[in-house]
């Protein structure tokens, strides 16, 4: 099973000013966590051992913060100071602390909870059995999302995620890698979706689908509506 896994958390969040004037997203709170250490616990049930997380905006808040929680596993934190390097370039920038084994990333913006467990490691147990997949995203339909403004990524069609017309699915924010797909890669700053495209049009996008409600902080008015819920991870 993978041990190791990134948590993307240089973004902006902009959707969510003002609160993300003074505070970066991922420390936001749902319940008695925040968005950041709810993601961490969901690692460390699937047996996650090494994580990298990537910091740019506020970043030294999301330094800190790591270093007094003393959370139970491996964390390294790779700064992007001086440039925020998108999804795919933040990635790229990390990529040999992975050693050419496959990994797991990870949105901290969904809400993750224990029922995720178990589709992540059948997730897991396909991904490994098929020795053509390079990369597998966690999708679900978008009928069960709690923000209903998502229009949806993806198609899924026998495993293999599609780009054509009436998209049905939306990233739930995880997959699993292999590092040679950032092989032929040579732009430092980039969104993930390019290397989603060229596996795309390979027929090397593999999918699974969730069943679990999606929630999903995406605006202001969406993480307030979540506040207000009688909420449970």
């Amino acid at each position: 099973m993978i041990k190791k896994a990134m948590i993307l958390s240089a973004g902006y969040g902009k959707r969510l000013n003002p609160l993300t004037l003074s505070k970066p997203k991922p420390l936001l709170k749902i319940g008695e966590e925040t968005l950041l250490s709810n993601t961490i616990n969901l690692l460390l049930k699937l047996g996650i051992k090494e994580v990298v997380i990537n910091v740019h905006y506020l970043g030294e808040q999301i330094i800190d913060y790591v270093e007094k929680k003393n959370f139970n596993l491996n964390i390294n934190i790779l700064n992007e100071k001086n440039k925020i390097l998108d999804t795919g370039g933040g990635i790229l920038n990390a990529i040999n602390y992975f050693k050419n084994e496959p990994f797991l990333t990870i949105n901290p913006d969904t809400i993750w909870n224990i029922k995720y467990v178990e589709e992540i490691n059948n997730m897991q147990k396909d991904f490994e059995l098929n020795k053509k997949c390079k990369c597998k995203m966690l999708v679900v339909n978008r009928k069960k999302s709690f923000d209903k403004n998502f229009k949806g990524d993806f198609n899924l069609e026998k495993n293999l995620i599609k780009d054509n017309k009436n998209i049905k699915y939306v990233y739930t924010g995880l997959q699993l890698i292999k590092p040679e797909v950032f092989n032929d890669v040579k732009k430092k700053t980039f969104p993930i979706n390019r290397i989603w495209e060229k596996l795309i049009k390979k027929s090397e996008l593999y999918g699974s689908e969730s069943h679990i409600k999606f929630l999903h902080i995406s605006t202001l008015e969406i993480y307030k509506n979540l506040l207000n819920k009688n909420f449970k991870y």
